[in-house]
């Protein structure tokens, strides 16, 4: 699958896109695993998830080939 980072995510993982693998089910813990994994330092309820162009929740399964975003919490004014 690719995951694509957004905003704080993309600085603390150092990269915008990358390819991975993973044998979590559920977008939540996938999102678990990423925040553990590369130490993101933010609380995995606090990230949205899209897969494959729309806002999903944590127990949306993962689909083969998906294209995951990952949404940190923003403000603005």
């Amino acid at each position: 699958m690719t995951v694509r980072y957004f905003a704080v995510l993309r600085d603390r993982r150092g990269v915008g896109e990358e390819t991975l693998s993973t044998d979590c089910e559920s977008i939540g813990d996938f999102i678990c695993e990423l925040v553990v994994k590369h130490q993101l330092d933010l609380a995995p309820a606090l990230i949205r998830a899209a897969q494959d162009g729309s806002f999903v929740d944590d127990s949306t399964p993962i689909r083969d080939g998906a294209q995951i975003v990952l949404v940190p919490p923003v403000s603005g004014g």
